[in-house]
């Protein structure tokens, strides 16, 4: 197989969607999909009437269909729901999630993967967050069984992924290792996915799977060499992501100090020898501010076997960012008043993330201070050990009373959002909560947020997927 040159960001929550990533594969390089949240997105699209109809063409390939039906009972609103009626939403998961839970996250990125391989032989891969633990084996197992090709992941060291897909494609039964704040060191907390009891017979139905490669997003020549010496199967190359890339960035190395605005500062220390990387004998692709020909052929020129770029596709007209966001983005650009701020804070994960900034938003302290702490949909929640020695679940971005409540430390939750409300609203499905109350959007972009005007075609602030790539690849579009 031909390694792509460009591959196109995981992002967000459904900014990477089956669009993006079908158009980007069909141009010739990897697509991919954000595999994130998306139990909520498919009830989020059925709840609005799947007016094109894509989302209920591919759960009728999905070859188990009472589960099919069940979703389509559940969830399915034929012309959409009414506005301000809000989204239904799942029981967050746990270290011991109902079958059904699997099962619709199984089917949800069976769906996206699906959509974006349709119709083609192009590569699509699924993006994954090591941050997000638990329902990270049902989401790669439905991404497989769609016939995904790659799978990355970051946000964390995803050092259980590469025996994971082995055992997934062979439909065995599976277990990830889950940090739970304050375990000792003699305490070990996994949370199983059994693909036959999920799916009887699944199996038999489908015969092995195609193990996609697995590419681990790093930031470390460290982390590199960990994964390839300690990780159980194979790893066939790497994304070096820099710290100027959207989303969230590795934390510095050595004591956090953070400069005038607020940022976390970078030095040397957080750069990779390129030449150690070669040594590894894997590809790899260079990330954060590479969205030029230019830094394109000088990636090619130390070794790389290409770029991942992000910012730019989140901009492009097939990505799933929020109509009025991305204009409003664009012409931020257009007028050279993009700001993007590396919030230390922002994330309950507690990596540092980028944010867009933009009246209206949760970049807003006016609207962040308005909102009422909530925790609905728990996908950032962090496991942790209480007293009586049993497992609790808690999020530094929920109401700040219940956090210390539940052993939590108050200075903890200050500056946390709600990335999984925030994140889903940017992708134009925003939770309205019986007040009325809309929950705001929050942007991530990278810092070659400024430098996307590239891309735009003459005398419009519009440009495509397809747009993107031929700059990228050839110069000019």
């Amino acid at each position: 197989m031909e390694l792509p040159k460009i591959i196109q960001g995981g992002m967000g929550v459904a900014i990477s969607d089956w669009k993006l990533a079908r158009t980007v594969s069909l141009a010739g390089q990897l697509g991919v999909v954000s595999g994130t949240g998306l139990s909520r997105i498919l009830i989020a699209r059925l709840m609005d009437g799947d007016p094109d109809g894509h989302v209920r063409r591919a759960l009728a390939q999905f070859p188990f269909q009472p589960d099919v039906q069940t979703i389509l009972e559940r969830y399915y609103i034929a012309g959409g729901k009414t506005p301000g009626t809000p989204y239904k939403n799942l029981a967050p998961y746990t270290l011991t999630p109902s079958r059904f839970i699997n099962a619709i996250t199984v089917i949800a990125n069976f769906v996206e993967v699906y959509l974006a391989k349709e119709g083609h032989d192009g590569v699509v891969g699924i993006n994954l967050l090591e941050k997000v633990q638990m329902p990270n084996m049902a989401s790669l197992y439905g991404a497989m069984l769609a016939g995904v090709d790659y799978v990355l992941m970051g946000a964390g060291i995803p050092m259980q992924i590469p025996a994971i897909l082995d055992k997934l494609a062979r439909h065995e039964t599976t277990f990830y290792r889950v940090d739970v704040d304050g375990a000792g060191p003699d305490d070990t907390y996994r949370i199983e996915f059994n693909a036959e009891a999920t799916f009887p017979g699944s199996g038999a139905a489908f015969g092995p799977l195609r193990r996609p490669a697995f590419l681990p997003i790093i930031s470390s020549v460290t982390l590199a060499q960990a994964l390839l010496k300690r990780a159980e199967g194979s790893i066939e190359g790497f994304i070096i992501e820099g710290h100027i890339a959207g989303g969230h960035n590795a934390p510095p190395r050595g004591p956090l100090n953070l400069n005038d605005l607020g940022e976390p500062v970078y030095s040397d220390k957080d750069s990779v020898d390129l030449k150690k990387m070669q040594a590894f004998g894997r590809p790899f692709w260079l990330a954060g501010g590479y969205g030029s020909h230019e830094q394109l052929e000088d990636a090619l020129a130390q070794g790389a076997a290409g770029i991942q770029v992000g910012t730019a596709f989140a901009m492009c007209e097939e990505s799933g960012l929020e109509r009025g966001l991305k204009e409003t983005l664009r012409e931020q650009v257009r007028t050279e008043e993009a700001v993007v701020f590396t919030d230390p804070l922002v994330s309950p994960t507690g990596f540092p993330f980028k944010v867009a900034l933009i009246d209206g938003t949760m970049s807003d302290p006016a609207v962040y201070a308005a909102r009422d702490r909530i925790c609905d949909m728990g996908f950032l929640r962090r496991l942790y050990k209480r007293d009586d020695g049993q497992i609790g679940y808690r999020c530094p971005a929920e109401p700040v009373d219940d956090y210390v409540r539940k052993g939590g430390h108050a200075e903890d939750t200050e500056g946390r959002k709600c990335i999984c409300n925030h994140l889903g609203a940017t992708a134009g499905f925003p939770q309205t909560r019986k007040n009325g109350y809309v929950e705001p959007p929050i942007v991530t972009t990278g810092n070659d947020l400024v430098n996307t005007g590239r891309f735009f075609r003459p005398g419009s602030t519009a440009f495509s997927a397809r747009d993107v790539i031929e700059v990228i690849l050839h110069g000019q579009a």
